[in-house]
């Protein structure tokens, strides 16, 4: 009988062993994808692929010739270890015997061996479980990996714990009819499009929560920064003296995230070629005043008082960068009639909300907010708005037995990662995009 010890027994190396130099003159054993085969007559250079690089193999006509091997086949290599200056990171394979795997059946769909594929984001999104074979197209979903890692490991530092809430609802917390419907065992069911009321409900318990999840708009937007399914950054924290703790706790998160990304992305954010923002100061603006500075800077005239249009938000993100070379900025106190019903309407004015959005280089990428804690409070603001309690049961049952001062917010995983990135559209910026056209792959 045989027992699993946890104890990972590897015949083959990594890429990070292989360039640590302990190797060199050793015969190893690696595994990866052949990303480029060059045939030099005698010799052939066959680039091996791995999640970690490229590495650099010397393979003799003989051997090849026992194995030949395509572009783009599964293999394992058997060879010494040799110091090359010419080889990517200083070291080579110089190959003994090859294994394969698998190979492909057809001729590639698209370039994936290119250091810039020429290809179109169609193309691209047709074939996507080939096209992000590409090293840069792969780079693109690594820094992705270390803004989640970011978020992630920032709030279990700051005391917030993991949820995971449900995304089939009886009904769209958020309200209004963007919301896909579909049959659940006989009864009207919705795709969630926000965690808002489980991670409200889920402050009264844990007092900080955060959660990285789908969720679901049936918007019929057909633009180059919305999604019908995108992953939110959501957190809701407890006991807060003012929104205004919400954002130092965002900023936070994106100077914690810029470190990790400096340090253990280097690779990526070079070969992409990412310039980092400065995070170290993000100014603040209440709604109305922003809108005053752009009309006023860029002679243009406001034509909707209760919200921002893209063009403001490039504007206001253009007057910042320009005045005071920030990347990101804090826009607060929107209207109330714009902000949900759960908004904590500012005590001095309610015509307005004590929330913000954060733009990044002229784009929304964060909504939050102060939410209403009072039950008394919360049910006055849904008669206003002629809502009933259909549905919301167990939410307002939360509040019913008492609520701490409590806010949140969530951010746009694929909008925040395309405009770190300087990308036009986030689907460069989502794995498997899901818009009003694409169901597949």
């Amino acid at each position: 009988m045989e027992f699993m010890t946890g104890e990972k027994k590897r015949t083959d190396i990594s890429v990070a062993e292989l360039l640590s130099g302990r190797l060199d003159g050793e015969q190893v054993t690696m595994r990866g994808m052949v990303h480029i085969i060059r045939d030099m007559g005698e010799v052939s250079f066959l680039i091996l692929r791995k999640a970690e690089g490229l590495v650099q193999c010397v393979c003799s006509e003989a051997v090849f010739q026992q194995n030949p091997c395509k572009e783009e086949a599964a293999i394992e290599v058997t060879g010494i270890v040799h110091q090359e200056q010419r080889a990517p990171g200083g070291y080579e394979i110089r190959l003994e015997s090859i294994r394969i795997f698998s190979e492909p059946t057809e001729a590639l769909p698209v370039p994936v061996n290119k250091w810039k594929m020429s290809t179109s984001l169609e193309a691209k999104l047709q074939y996507r479980t080939v096209s992000l074979r590409n090293p840069k197209e792969r780079a693109k979903f690594r820094i992705q990996e270390g803004i989640v890692r970011g978020f992630r490991d920032y709030l279990h530092r700051e005391g917030f714990t993991e949820i995971h809430t449900p995304k089939l609802v009886a009904k769209n917390a958020e309200g209004g009819a963007n919301v896909f419907k579909l049959e659940y065992f006989h009864h009207p069911a919705a795709l969630a499009q926000s965690p808002q009321f489980y991670k409200q409900m889920m402050v009264g318990v844990f007092d900080r929560v955060f959660e990285v999840a789908p969720v679901f708009r049936a918007e019929k937007h057909n633009t180059k920064r919305h999604l019908n399914e995108y992953t939110s950054m959501d957190f809701e924290m407890g006991y807060i003296d003012g929104y205004e703790d919400i954002m130092q706790m965002e900023t936070g998160f994106l100077q914690y995230t810029m470190e990790l990304l400096k340090t253990e992305y280097a690779k990526e954010l070079e070969m992409l070629q990412v310039e980092l923002p400065d995070v170290s100061r993000i100014p603040s603006v209440p709604f109305a005043k922003a809108k005053e500075l752009v009309a006023e800077k860029y002679n243009r005239q406001i034509r909707n008082p209760h919200d921002l249009e893209p063009e403001e938000e490039q504007l206001i993100g253009r007057y910042f960068k320009e005045e005071y070379g920030a990347d990101f900025v804090f826009v607060t106190e929107y209207p109330s009639k714009k902000r949900p019903f759960y908004a904590m309407d500012d005590p001095k004015d309610p015509s307005v909300t004590l929330s913000f959005d954060l733009l990044f280089r002229g784009m929304e990428i964060t909504t939050g907010g102060q939410r209403i804690h009072e039950y008394p409070m919360l049910r006055e603001k849904m008669e206003k708005r002629g809502m009933t309690e259909d549905g919301m049961e167990a939410y307002l049952r939360a509040f019913k037995d008492g609520m701490p001062p409590h806010g949140g917010l969530g951010i746009g995983l694929e909008r925040l990662t395309m405009k770190l990135l300087g990308e036009d559209n986030v689907r460069e910026t989502t794995l498997f995009p899901r818009d009003l056209s694409r169901l597949e792959p």
